[in-house]
């Protein structure tokens, strides 16, 4: 089974990490993760004519390395096989790009991400995620 996991550094991306060790352990089939880490970088334009372009791929590199890596100790830990993609652009868009190319059968990510109040004015990235994939989605809190 392929399963596409999304995190964001979120306490619910996390829960979402251990419950695909879980699963993968129920199951007792080869599974493999795609752990996706990704940026919006819209709200940076303004910040470009400041800052080099460089400079703003470096920090948002490290950010996403700084999310990831409570997902990937999680994993390391289950012998569970994953690859480890970093993206930038809209964030559910991404995510369902990234699940149709590699062909995942499920999508496993948290329900309450790393944003604020802005969920409750546009809609939440789980939302739109569940609203758009052709894969089943499982939310985890």
């Amino acid at each position: 089974m392929k399963i596409l996991l999304p995190v964001d550094g979120s306490k619910s991306s996390l829960n979402a990490a251990k419950f695909v060790v879980k699963l993968a352990k129920q199951l007792a089939a080869k599974c493999t993760v795609t752990l996706v880490n990704v940026h919006d970088d819209v709200g940076l334009g303004h910040v470009r004519q400041f800052v080099a372009n460089n400079v703003i791929n470096d920090y948002l590199r490290e950010v996403s390395e700084k999310e990831l890596k409570t997902a990937q100790k999680v994993l390391d830990g289950s012998g569970i096989q994953y690859s480890v993609a970093i993206k930038r652009g809209h964030i559910a868009s991404e995510i369902i790009d990234i699940a149709n190319k590699t062909k995942v059968d499920m999508i496993v990510m948290g329900s309450k991400g790393r944003s604020g109040i802005i969920d409750a004015l546009i809609g939440s990235v789980a939302q739109r995620v569940c609203n758009t994939a052709k894969q089943p989605v499982l939310l985890i809190k």
